[in-house]
């Protein structure tokens, strides 16, 4: 079977872009790594784990619940490796509907085909590198969070927590709630720079109000928060024991640090989709239309994955992609669709806050000669610099160079402060070294699951050529 419509990613927006496909007659698919839809903001526990009710588990449930009750087939705890189809076809054949290959929850691969695509894969958090960033005790921001939320573990008993945007508080405070102690906040932002954003905030005041409460709590707790500072060196041996602000040491068995949301285009970028390099949206972002589309026909994106906005903006990106989807593919809408107001202001919020989040270059240009930055295959600062002296110009020269962005996660945790450091050395804006191309496996996967059981006597070869 051929689904109409299929939805990569089970966040807030992917879960809003699947129910609303369904409402309208469609037959769609979701595909969502983790063993419940959610995303990062309304993760769901794991079976068995019972975790105190709050307003994102609330709001999480309600789009879980809707997606349940909608007819779509929803595939969880799968990770999707390759793409195919839509405009990946050899030139001179005829276009041909999207496939996408997975790994099942039970490890059986499998293949689903669809004549639309959704991309709702969301984003992945941005560190930094300093001295130490690699210590064992070194957790971002984003991962702390799923261990606190979905299982209320502590990251450390005495923890640091650094890096820039909201998640800086929300985690801060969890730690203290979950009665770990927290040693002191670092917030790259300075006092001007959130006065800026108030009056985007102001548009939500429940959100004001929540941060409001955090910033008590560190403060009923004596919890030192340094403004417009940054980590400048973890320190320990074999494990983290002390961080390093300046010249200020802190001492610490956790850092929970994180420079905000990067957006995830590695399927985007395999489909060969327009992107434009916006750092007010996170980065390098997939090209759309005012209705969800990109410049590949039939592939749409939505939520945090076309641009840092929020949970809170995502499910309307969602709803508005499936529509257009439905609409694309002929379907007849029988009701158009408004955004209220509250969403809208959902937006701006998010805006601000993704402002805030961007990429500092001077962050990265403070990062000494010898720091790692390709953690997965141990590339330091210093290679980088001596590739793009030898004529490395863009980040997939950069990967011929020195194997930056070659190991397991792609790219995904070095490719941004790679390619900062690629521009700075050669004086051009970070726009003009690109992004690395779009490659399969989307995600590491076992050699084993693909291939399946064979003989060497089962593979062809080919006749000689006659001589």
């Amino acid at each position: 079977m051929i689904f109409d419509v299929a939805v990569l990613g089970g966040g807030p927006a992917g879960m809003a872009a699947a129910t609303e496909a369904a409402h309208g007659g469609a037959r769609v698919v979701l595909l969502e790594e983790s063993p419940a839809p959610g995303g990062q903001v309304y993760r769901a526990p794991p079976a068995g784990f019972e975790m105190k009710p709050d307003r994102d588990r609330q709001e999480g449930d309600a789009l879980r619940a809707a997606l349940a009750a909608s007819g779509a087939d929803i595939r969880t705890g799968c990770r999707v490796w390759g793409l195919g189809g839509g405009p990946l076809m050899p030139e001179g054949e005829a276009a041909a509907p999207f496939s996408l290959s997975a790994l099942g929850a039970d490890g059986v691969p499998f293949t689903i085909e669809a004549r639309a695509l959704i991309l709702c894969c969301g984003t992945h958090e941005r560190i930094i590198p300093f001295p130490g960033w690699t210590l064992p005790g070194v957790i971002g921001l984003a991962a702390a969070t799923i261990l606190l939320k979905a299982q209320g573990i502590l990251p450390g008993q005495r923890v640091v927590v650094a890096g820039a945007g909201p998640l800086l508080y929300a985690v801060a405070a969890k730690i203290l709630a979950g009665g770990g102690s927290v040693v002191a906040v670092i917030d790259a932002a300075t006092p001007a720079e959130w006065l800026r954003a108030l009056p985007a905030l102001s548009a939500r005041p429940d959100l004001l109000a929540q941060g409001a409460v955090w910033r008590a709590g560190l403060l009923a707790a004596r919890v030192p928060v340094l403004a417009g500072a940054q980590v400048t060196a973890a320190e320990g041996d074999k494990v983290l024991s002390a961080v390093r602000v300046g010249e200020r040491v802190f001492q610490a068995d956790a850092l929970c640090i994180g420079h905000g949301l990067v957006p995830a285009t590695e399927a985007s970028r395999t489909y060969r989709a327009q992107h434009a390099h916006r750092p007010e949206d996170g980065g390098w972002v997939p090209v759309l239309d005012a209705a969800q589309r990109t410049s590949v026909a039939f592939l749409y994106a939505a939520g945090d994955g076309a641009g840092v906005r929020g949970a809170a903006a995502a499910p309307a990106a969602g709803r508005l992609a499936a529509r257009t989807a439905l609409h694309d593919l002929g379907f007849r809408l029988h009701h158009a669709s408004k955004e209220d107001a509250a969403l809208a202001r959902a937006r701006r919020t998010g805006a601000a806050m993704a402002r805030m989040m961007a990429l500092r270059p001077a962050m990265v240009a403070a990062i000494p000669a010898e720091t790692i930055i390709c953690r997965c295959e141990g590339v330091p600062r210093s290679e980088i610099e001596k590739a793009a002296a030898a004529g490395a110009n863009t980040i997939n020269q950069l990967k011929h160079f020195t194997r930056c962005g070659m190991g397991p996660c792609q790219g995904r945790m070095c490719g941004e402060a790679a390619g900062a450091l690629l521009a700075t050395a050669r004086g051009v804006d970070v726009a003009e070294v690109g992004f690395a191309t779009g490659r399969i496996p989307l995600r590491p996967v076992p050699m084993a699951s693909i291939l399946g059981d064979f003989d060497y006597a089962d593979i062809p070869v080919p006749a000689p050529a006659p001589i």
